[in-house]
């Protein structure tokens, strides 16, 4: 379900970040406020900050920003968990599910731990963007 078909009783935080590298704490530390305000277990709060750390830096590192310079982040609790939405500029490269990283590569780990915090994570696509969105179960 994305951010725009969600119930009413359902509070979307939307948050505008510039595209550099500084946006990941800042966008930790926001919604790491939200989930404490919403009583959700450390451990679960740990999990989710990591989740959105990986996708807002593969969003920074690998695609181009939104036409408006910046990347957005979204999130929100419902019964199913977490979610969690990462929007850019889409780029060249489609996020991808990697079963078997190098032992001696620098990367291509941090989509395997979102695939092992998550209970489901996809990708939307557009002509000017990309929206990856994940769940963190509760």
């Amino acid at each position: 379900m994305s951010s725009a078909t969600l119930p009413a009783d359902v509070s979307v935080v939307d948050v505008v970040l510039p595209h550099e590298v500084s946006a990941v704490a800042d966008a930790r530390r926001r919604l790491l406020g939200y989930l404490q305000r919403a009583r959700v277990a450390d451990n679960v709060r740990d999990d989710a900050q990591l989740v959105l750390s990986e996708l807002l830096s593969n969003a920074i590192r690998y695609a181009p920003p939104l036409p408006s310079g910046d990347v957005r982040a979204a999130w929100w609790l419902d019964k199913a968990g977490i979610h969690l939405e990462v929007t850019d500029g889409r780029g060249e490269t489609e996020p991808q599910r990697i079963s078997d990283a190098h032992p001696e590569s620098l990367g291509g780990r941090g989509l395997a731990i979102v695939d092992v915090l998550t209970s489901a994570w996809a990708v939307r696509t557009s002509d000017r963007q990309r929206t990856v969105h994940a769940v963190v179960p509760l």
